[in-house]
C-alpha cells in the first residue's frame, strides 16, 4: 500500500505502509540505535512524532512484553527502511508488524531512510504528515503546515498515568490510599531503605526497576500532582521522569518543582532535567534536530571520563540563563550542548540523558547510586 511522507517545507518521501492505510501528523525526527525498537515505540517521550531508524533492517528479532518500557506505543508513526516479517528470536511472542497494528500505528517501509535523515540534518526537525488516504502532495504539504507541532506543547498530561501508584514487585499497583501508614505495609516496603516519590511526565519502566533494585519503594504520581500531596506520603526523594513535549510549556510541574526545592532530595531525568532547570530560573530552547539514539558522547566535568549515553530529545537547556549556584556537570561532545546540572546548595542534579539505558549503554547508572547516596 503506497504511502507519501510530506514536510512543512514541501519534500516529499515515498514508501509502503506495512500496517494498513491510515494517516497521521507529527514531527519527523530520526534515531540511530540499531536496536532496541520496542523500548523506542513505547517510550512516551516520543508522544507526537514519527521516528525514522537510520539502521536499515527493522523487525528482525520481534517483540516481547519484556520489552515495553509503558502501558503502550505513544508515537504517530514508525518508518524504516526495510521491515523484517519473519523474526529470528527466542524471546519473541510476535512480530513487530502485528504489534502495530494492535496499537494503531502506521507503519512504513521502503523510504529512503538516510535521504531522511540528511534532510532532517541539514533542514532541521519538522512537522510532516504520513497518509496513505490522501495522495495528493500539495495536500499533504498544506495539512503538514496545519499541525500543531511541538513547541508551546504541554504533552506530559497526555502520557502521565491517571492515578497515583506504587511499583510492586514489578507491576503496577494503584492505590486510593497513600498514606505513609497505608505505604509502609506493602511488600516494596519491607526491603526498601528509602522511599520515592515520583512525577510521571512520561517515565519509562526501567527507571524503576533500577530503582527498586537499590532498595527504594516508588510512588508514582500523576504529572498533576502538586508539592503538598508529594511530600505527604513521606518520601526521601522525589524523582522526575522524562517525557514528551516543550518543558517550557509544562507549567504546572515547574511550579510543583519550585514549590518543593530544598525541600527533598530531587533527581532529574531528560524532561525532568529541564523542568528543574527552568524551576531554578534557566530557560530551554528548541534544538536543530535533537539527540536521538544510543550513541551519544557525554563528558562528565567532574572527573573528566566519556559516557555513551541514549538520548531522546528535541529540545535543550540554555547554559548562559543558569542563574548562580547551578553549575553545568556534563556536556555533549557533539555539540557542546548542556547534558547536565547540579546546584551547589540545595540537593538537586539532573541529566539530559537516559541513564536507566533500555535501550542504550549502561555506562550511567551510577547516577542511580548517587541519587541514593544524596537521599541518606
Amino acid at each position: 500500500m503506497k504511502a507519501l511522507i510530506a514536510l512543512e517545507d514541501g519534500r516529499i518521501f515515498e514508501g509502503r505502509s506495512f500496517t494498513g492505510p491510515g494517516e497521521v501528523t507529527g514531527e519527523l525526527v530520526f534515531n540511530t540505535s540499531m536496536t532496541g525498537y520496542q523500548e523506542i515505540l513505547t517510550d512516551p517521550s516520543y508522544k507526537g512524532q514519527i521516528v525514522t531508524m537510520t539502521y536499515p533492517l527493522i523487525g528482525n528479532y520481534g517483540v516481547t512484553p519484556e520489552d515495553e518500557e509503558s502501558l503502550g506505543i505513544h508515537l504517530s508513526a514508525f518508518v524504516v527502511r526495510e521491515y523484517e516479517e519473519d523474526y529470528s528470536n527466542w524471546r519473541a511472542t510476535g512480530d513487530l508488524g502485528s504489534y502495530l497494528k494492535k496499537h494503531n500505528i502506521l507503519g512504513i517501509e521502503q523510504v529512503d531512510t538516510r535521504a531522511v535523515t540528511r534532510h532532517i540534518r541539514l533542514a532541521g526537525a519538522m512537522k510532516a504528515v504520513i497518509s496513505t488516504e490522501d495522495l495528493d502532495e500539495k495536500s499533504l504539504v498544506q495539512k503538514a503546515k496545519e499541525s500543531p507541532g511541538l513547541v508551546d506543547a504541554d504533552l506530559a498530561t497526555l502520557v502521565t498515568c491517571k492515578k497515583p501508584y506504587v511499583w510492586e514487585g514489578g507491576k503496577i499497583l494503584e492505590l486510593d490510599e497513600l498514606s505513609p501508614e497505608r505505604l509502609s505495609r506493602l511488600e516494596s516496603w519491607e526491603n526498601a531503605s528509602f522511599r520515592i516519590a515520583i512525577i510521571d511526565c512520561g517515565l519509562k519502566f526501567n527507571q524503576l526497576r533500577l530503582f527498586s533494585q537499590r532498595g527504594c519503594q516508588c510512588v508514582v504520581f500523576p504529572a498533576t500532582v502538586d508539592g503538598e500531596q508529594l511530600l505527604a506520603c513521606q518520601p526521601n526523594g522525589i524523582f522526575l521522569s522524562n517525557g514528551p513535549g516543550d518543558p517550557a510549556a509544562v507549567h504546572h510541574v515547574i511550579n510543583t518543582v519550585k514549590d518543593i526545592l530544598g525541600k527533598r532530595p530531587i533527581f532529574g531525568i531528560c524532561l525532568g532535567h529541564q523542568i528543574l532547570s527552568l524551576a531554578l530560573g534557566a530557560k530551554t530552547y528548541k534544538l536543530k534536530f535533537g539527540h536521538r539514539g544510543g550513541n551519544q558522547p557525554v563528558k562528565d566535568l567532574s572527573t573528566g571520563k566519556i559516557e555513551i549515553t541514549a538520548q531522546n530529545h528535541g529540545f535543550a537547556v540554555d547554559e548562559a540563563s543558569l542563574p548562580t549556584g547551578v553549575e553545568v556537570t556534563h556536556i555533549n561532545l557533539n555539540d557542546n550542548t548542556v547534558e547536565g546540572i547540579s546546584h551547589r546548595e540545595i540537593p538537586a542534579f539532573s541529566v539530559q540523558y537516559h541513564p536507566e539505558n533500555a535501550p542504550g549503554p549502561h555506562d550511567s547508572e551510577y547516577l542511580f547510586d548517587r541519587f541514593v547516596k544524596l537521599m541518606s
